[in-house]
């Protein structure tokens, strides 16, 4: 699953093509990625403008705008105010939840979580934008080599189809598409209005890069936690953003074991892996994220923080910095465990529990 810093290069990558963009017609071929009515979804988008592309862990924030003429119009999904009166607070995930009925609103929020395997891909007669998972290493190789015309058209796992116009152009014709596969079907799509997305933000804890994440918040978040440190990291209600190779990073920089319980850090480990979190997500996103077989950046390349990992992946192979000043036949190895249901990268030796 993409993380932080793959989920803001996506980001960067669409906001240069999308915004400024209207949606002329949406095509639904699994009505199931919608979670809202199909109808309602349609209503909600259709004759909006893209005009910001957001994020807040990893869920994107597309704002859609309208006209005055259109927000003057009162759509009410019957479905979602019964849904509503049954249950007043949101899931966590807040993405199986019936969308709230929209009053004369001219701002809504297209919201879009890629999960496991999903994709956006962007084409124009011009341009060719893509992020997320790909399917095979064929089609990794596709995205590097920017083999547009294998992805500007309707795929096996194309599952839902933006159809744009330039509003700047003056043309009625369609002029550019933004499609959203996703091969084993668990990403998400909804709209929301301003309130729903202000309780959906609410859910996520503190971020690195946001002005919330201090090292006061971080202690914070870490006192009285009983969990191991790397379950506590993955928690996106405590600290969002961050994903399996992230935290394993984090962790290795710190000399932090993964199994260590959150509150038994000093004051001077909670420190260090603060600084860590800042400092590692920060060289990520400017290096485009981390890659192997099944990441492209938006511009369908590489990620090239992969060569900066020091742990993640690299099961059985000497420690950088325990190996630092022994380089042939150093014992201390890399090993893998499983921690919070994933596999965990650590070093024995300067990774004591």
């Amino acid at each position: 699953m993409p993380e932080l810093p793959e989920v803001e290069t996506i980001k960067r990558g669409l906001q240069k093509q999308i915004v400024g963009k209207t949606i002329e017609k949406i095509v639904i071929k699994k009505p199931n990625l919608i979670k809202q009515s199909q109808a309602s979804f349609r209503r909600e988008l259709v004759g909006a403008t893209f005009s910001n592309i957001d994020r807040i862990g990893k869920l994107l924030i597309f704002t859609v705008t309208r006209s005055r003429t259109d927000a003057d119009l009162t759509w009410i999904n019957t479905d979602s105010i019964q849904s509503k009166i049954k249950n007043s607070r949101l899931k966590h995930s807040n993405f199986n939840q019936n969308s709230k009925f929209k009053l004369q609103n001219s701002q809504l929020y297209l919201l879009i979580h890629l999960k496991m395997t999903g994709q956006l891909v962007y084409c124009d007669e011009e341009n060719f934008v893509a992020g997320g998972h790909a399917n095979s290493k064929k089609e990794e190789e596709e995205f590097l080599r920017g083999k547009k015309q294998e992805f500007c058209k309707p795929g096996r796992f194309t599952h839902i189809i933006f159809q744009l116009k330039d509003q700047h152009r003056g043309k009625a014709s369609v002029l550019s598409k933004l499609f959203f596969n996703d091969l084993r079907q668990f990403g998400a799509l909804r709209v929301v209005n301003q309130e729903e997305l202000r309780e959906i933000k609410n859910k996520y804890g503190i971020e690195p890069g946001r002005p919330n994440f201090t090292l006061a918040n971080f202690k914070k978040a870490l006192q009285n936690r009983k969990t191991t440190i790397k379950a506590l990291l993955l928690n996106q209600s405590i600290i969002s953003g961050l994903g399996n190779i992230y935290v394993d990073e984090s962790l290795f920089a710190s000399k932090i074991h993964p199994q260590r319980k959150a509150n038994t850090l000093t004051a001077n480990e909670q420190k260090r892996l603060f600084n860590a979190i800042k400092r590692i997500i920060k060289l990520a996103i400017e290096n485009n994220g981390t890659t192997f077989s099944d990441f492209v950046d938006s511009k369908g390349e590489r990620g090239n923080f992969k060569q900066k990992l020091k742990v993640y992946g690299r099961k059985g192979q000497p420690c950088l910095r325990c190996c630092k000043k022994q380089k042939t036949n150093c014992p201390y190895l890399i090993q893998k465990i499983k921690v919070a249901g994933r596999g965990t990268y650590f070093c024995p030796r300067c990774q004591k529990i």
